[in-house]
């Protein structure tokens, strides 16, 4: 016996090339469709849904049949030279820039087996479906990622009442312009001088991850002192916590044995280390890239007006923002429903 009712099997691929086949070698049934399926009631809205068109389209076809009749569905002559590259060109570049490779024109060319179309008609195909942008750097993660910030959870959760909780992290401050991408005026582009010889410095940070407080030091060298000194920092900005947790990753100084010697001689201190090559998990990480973005394409004369740059950031800078900016209840180091409502 048949079934009362029968509905196609269609997966989301074979459902892109029904819709790009109504867009395509179909596309003057489709329009046919369009006018069935208004005088049958439906409106151009509902059938622009249905079809996958701008309700615009529909409407020209639709007013196109009442004018023309079904000869003025088909596409009218058009000027030029046909175009170059077989239907299936833009698919086969989208699929060959699946795999990361630096991609070039002439190298898809290649890829494409040499097809008989010119760079600049590869280029504009290339166009239609990519973008030319930088890939992503990716951190490749602890094996152990999940066990890490679930035993850090733990540690928060069994904090005493008072105790307070934040991200450290260290960046670093270049003399050396930091550049990036901008608006400048059409036939200008900005020069940004260079010292010549680059000078650095360090700056640690850390946030409060229930207020949004930051704390930060700024210093010649990252070494294993200046970040005990940091440390004493933040213990004395909370001297009325039983317990001041410090979530940091597992930079060499913060695995000395001259910072261990000062975590045993200042137990109000905990420090947890996360999991490695997971900068992803410090909300501080967030902090720093706002700074940096702050003060790009600035020259400053001498290291020092690049620290006051610094400076200046953080004094103006209120906790709600800073909390916008961290957004540290994405992080995996906090139970759920850690400090304040978000």
């Amino acid at each position: 016996m048949r079934p009362a009712h029968v509905y196609a099997n269609v997966s989301g691929e074979q459902h892109q090339q029904l819709v790009d086949a109504l867009h395509r070698q179909w596309r003057v049934a489709t329009r046919a469709v369009m006018v069935l399926l208004s005088a049958n009631g439906m409106s151009a809205g509902e059938i622009a849904e249905l079809l996958h068109y701008d309700p615009r389209t529909v409407r020209r076809w639709i007013t196109r049949h009442d004018t023309e009749g079904i000869a003025g569905l088909p596409d009218r002559p058009r000027s030029g030279r046909p175009r170059l590259g077989s239907p299936g060109l833009g698919d086969r570049i989208r699929r060959l820039l699946q795999t990361p490779k630096a991609w070039t024109t002439a190298r898809i060319w290649r890829a494409l087996g040499r097809p008989p179309l010119s760079l600049r008609a590869v280029h504009r195909r290339i166009r239609e479906h990519a973008r030319w942008s930088r890939p992503r750097l990716v951190a490749k993660s602890d094996p152990d990622h999940d066990t890490i910030c679930t035993d850090i959870r733990e540690q928060i959760t069994a904090l005493p009442t008072g105790s307070v909780v934040l991200a450290e992290d260290e960046a670093h401050l270049n003399l050396l312009a930091h550049v990036q991408a901008c608006w400048m005026p059409t036939g200008l582009r900005h020069r940004v001088m260079t010292p010549g010889k680059n000078i650095r410095r360090t700056i640690h940070g850390a946030i409060n991850l229930a207020t949004g407080a930051f704390h930060h030091h700024v210093s010649v060298h990252n070494v294993s002192v200046v970040f005990c000194y940091f440390l004493d920092q933040l213990l004395t900005a909370y001297p009325d916590a039983p317990v001041v947790a410090v979530i940091c990753d597992n930079g060499g100084t913060h695995l000395s044995g001259i910072t261990k010697q000062w975590l045993a001689n200042n137990p109000r201190l905990l420090l947890i280390r996360g999991a490695r090559y997971s900068p992803q998990d410090n909300p501080v990480e967030r902090i720093w890239a706002v700074m940096k973005q702050h003060i790009a394409n600035t020259a400053p004369a001498t290291i020092t007006d690049r620290v006051r740059q610094a400076h200046a950031f953080f004094r103006n800078r209120t906790h709600d923002q800073n909390l916008t900016t961290a957004a540290p209840w994405t992080s995996p180091w906090l139970p759920e429903g850690y400090g304040q409502n978000f």
